[in-house]
């Protein structure tokens, strides 16, 4: 703010020098012109001469600055001095009335040239006068102009100042007391910061708190994952490790062929568990990171239904596509829909009764649903679909299909919607769609 303003002081420094310059040439120049045409009106003929009888009055005009000195010529048409000084120069272009800078007696003066014409019987040609003036008073008004101006914009430049810094200070003031409250924070607390503040600084605070939302939302998935790793990855592996070691010692064949088959069983759901749980925190990661790129929700819908066709092969029935002809566009991360799709699809699949189908709607928002011929799932689930390994408890799979559509759908601008008709049930992920 320092430099702004001493600059702009220099600016208006030079501006007003150059603005006192022209202000008092300006004013002095009419005095030279009033005295000029005064002394050319001045002049009759008599005869075939010019006759020339200087006013007072011109000098009188001149007399305004004291301390300067005047000169002044009347020329004929012939170029004769009529009075006045021979040494009074004249200007190298005539004109009616001419300014013109020169010297007197080796000091910088300011002349005017006037030509008055004159078309008489006896007389006929130009007289032309020459007035000038040293430029004590001019540069003497100059000070005293650019003085009054730097005076009055130095008032009011302090003044700028001043409530500029009373500005700065209030606006600045909230930093050091959001430092002093982000010093003291534990390091787990990641709660918004809630601190008064200007609307400049509260811009920088909600860019914060946005931050921190971020982060406690990543810190958060990865001590679910870890706690859910730790607590239920425990029993399986046990599981197998038990089956191993019993099937090790058991000495008849057909037997430990069974035991070597649950322990594939096993294997088999504990990657399948392992795969969900990564998938989950990976969803979680790219609501925060992955960038949204216009997607047909239709090619979401065939993604699904095309990794899920070895169970849609073994299934009593095959799976429906009920696609429309229209692109239904949505913005969004293409990788994370699809993972939601296969898992709404595999619920269906494992749990609801054929015949299955999926498919797009678009009504007033996009919609990918999956609708099966039964009941679906338990009231405790419907009402917290967010809920992680609520399948476990609700008698089957790993919960964690529901929680990661729920999670694509809510990083998305959308929700879960599940519904229970005559048909069947029906779960939906309603998702905006994109404006073209």
């Amino acid at each position: 703010m320092a430099t702004v303003l001493l600059v702009g002081g220099a600016v208006v420094l030079v501006a007003a020098l150059a603005y006192g310059r022209q202000a008092a040439r300006e004013a002095y120049d009419r005095l030279l012109v009033g005295a000029a045409t005064d002394i050319a009106e001045s002049i009759t003929i008599q005869g075939s001469a010019a006759l020339v009888d200087v006013p007072v009055s011109a000098f009188e005009l001149l007399a305004l600055a004291p301390d300067d000195r005047i000169v002044y010529r009347v020329l004929g048409p012939d170029g004769e001095t009529l009075t006045g000084y021979d040494t009074a120069p004249r200007p190298e272009k005539a004109g009616a009335i001419s300014f013109y800078d020169s010297e007197f007696s080796g000091e910088a003066a300011r002349y005017v040239s006037l030509t008055r014409r004159f078309a008489e019987r006896s007389f006929s040609g130009s007289v032309q006068v020459i007035v000038g003036q040293t430029v004590q008073a001019r540069r003497q008004l100059a000070r005293d102009i650019a003085q009054n101006v730097l005076l009055v914009l130095g008032a009011a430049g302090a003044a700028m100042a001043l409530f500029a810094w009373l500005v700065m200070q209030s606006a600045l003031r909230p930093l050091p007391r959001i430092g002093e409250a982000l010093r003291r924070r534990d390091p787990t607390d990641l709660t918004p910061i809630d601190q008064p503040a200007p609307a400049e600084i509260a811009a920088l605070i909600q860019s914060l708190n946005g931050f921190m939302t971020r982060l406690d939302r990543q810190m958060t998935s990865n001590r679910h994952l870890i706690g859910d790793a730790a607590h239920q990855l425990r029993t399986p592996v046990a599981a197998i490790r038990a089956h191993a070691q019993l099937a090790a010692e058991e000495p008849d064949f057909e037997r430990r062929a069974k035991m070597v088959q649950r322990i594939h069983e096993r294997a088999v759901d504990l990657s399948h568990l392992l795969d969900q749980m990564l998938n989950h925190a990976m969803i979680i990661h790219r609501a925060d990171t992955a960038p949204r790129d216009p997607v047909d929700l239709r090619d979401v819908a065939v993604e699904a239904f095309e990794a899920n066709e070895p169970n849609v092969l073994a299934s009593p029935n095959a799976v429906s596509l009920v696609l429309p002809d229209e692109p239904v566009a949505i913005r969004g991360d293409m990788l994370s829909l699809a993972e939601a799709a296969k898992n709404l699809l595999a619920n269906a699949l494992s749990h609801g009764r054929p015949p299955v189908r999926i498919g797009i709607r678009n009504s007033g928002q996009a919609e990918l649903w999956v609708r099966d011929c039964g009941e679906g799932p338990p009231a405790s689930i419907r009402i917290d679909p967010a809920v992680r390994f609520a399948g476990d408890r609700a008698g089957g799979g790993s919960g964690l299909g529901l929680a990661i559509a729920h999670a694509v759908a809510d990083s998305h601008g959308g929700a879960i919607r599940m519904t229970t008709d005559d048909e069947g049930f029906e779960i939906a992920m309603t998702l905006p769609k994109d404006t073209p």
